[in-house]
């Protein structure tokens, strides 16, 4: 049994604790709301992000962040990716040396262009910053659906330590030693999802879908391999994988989103009506400029900017990826 400190009440934070909980393990979840913390202890329900899902009663939900760090074998960091500098900041008091933190948020901060372990090793350099990531919406993973996830670390012996405590019968978990593709994967996957769903919200068909996430793919893999992403990250579970999941699945806040827009929402009243934290909006603008800062050419991460950041109208975008300048699919592949 482990003990383990989980920051982050929100959907995927608890999804995790009902797993970890289920696996054995000693598990102790914080918000910085005291509203949803007493909710979450007297209902062991969360029915705005999981709707009919009973939490089990040994998780302990809390507003003390020692409390929630102190003595624990493993942090898990599951609040949203704006958010994860700032609780970084907080926790620097409670993490001692060689601390095992778990990222499973999504995104890049746009300010730095840093991905959130990056975050994590700058904020707490003593710690040993992690990655949990893959298709796998906190809906199904807290009713217990099969799942497959990818866990990294800057070694192998924490990685398979993790692998250990996360595996399950219902949630099977590999291991990588490429921390940065997957992280890449996690958070650019969100900004082809927005396409995605703006492309249902137009009325587009599956050929549409099956387009965006293929070339959205392809655009990922190119930046990621050019900032020293492995490729086979990005063909596997945190790349197509978490791509596909997002773009298809009616759970993706991130496909929703979009799909809103495409009706007609403002980007603001997109996420107002989600009512959870968009990720691919944040990543968005910082994908554009690893794009250029990188000189790889995402005529969609381009287009999804201009949507969001512009006004421009949605479906005058796809015309514009429609008719771009003729190309090879592939210029690896020659004659």
């Amino acid at each position: 049994m482990a003990r383990i400190g989980i920051l982050g009440a929100g959907s995927w934070g608890t999804a995790l604790a009902i797993l970890l909980h289920d696996n054995g393990h000693d598990v102790t979840v914080w918000s910085i709301h005291e509203k949803e913390v007493e909710m979450l202890n007297t209902t062991r329900r969360h029915e705005s992000k999981l709707p009919g899902v009973e939490i089990p009663e040994g998780i302990l939900f809390t507003t003390d962040m020692k409390e929630t760090m102190s003595d624990k074998d493993v942090c898990v960091l599951a609040v949203p990716s704006p958010f994860i500098r700032s609780t970084c900041q907080k926790m620097k008091a409670y993490v001692r040396a060689g601390q095992i933190i778990v990222n499973v948020a999504k995104g890049i901060e746009e300010s730095t262009l840093y991905t959130l372990t990056d975050i994590i090793e700058e904020e707490m350099p003593y710690a040993d910053a992690c990655v949990l990531s893959g298709p796998s919406h906190a809906e199904e993973v807290s009713r217990r659906l099969p799942t497959t996830c990818v866990v990294s670390a800057r070694t192998r012996k924490t990685a398979e330590y993790l692998q250990s405590v996360f595996v399950s019968p219902v949630f099977r978990v590999y291991i990588s030693p490429d921390m940065l593709g997957i992280e890449l994967g996690g958070a650019l996957k969100n900004v082809i999802a927005l396409a995605a769903g703006t492309a249902d919200g137009l009325g587009y068909g599956d050929n549409t879908k099956a387009a965006l996430i293929t070339r959205g793919i392809a655009e990922i893999a190119r930046l990621g391999i050019k900032m020293g992403g492995r490729p086979e990250t990005f063909y596997g579970l945190t790349g197509i994988g978490d791509l596909i999941v997002t773009c298809a699945s009616v759970h993706s806040r991130n496909r929703k989103a979009g799909y809103l827009m495409g009706k007609g929402y403002t980007m603001q009243e997109a996420m107002d009506e989600v009512q959870m934290v968009v990720e691919g909006v944040y990543s968005a603008k910082a994908a554009l400029t690893l794009a250029q800062k990188y000189q790889v050419e995402m005529p969609i991460v381009e287009q999804v900017n201009k949507v969001l950041f512009e006004n421009k109208n949605a479906e005058e975008a796809v015309k514009e990826l429609m008719i771009r300048d003729k190309k090879m699919e592939s210029d690896s592949v020659q004659w």
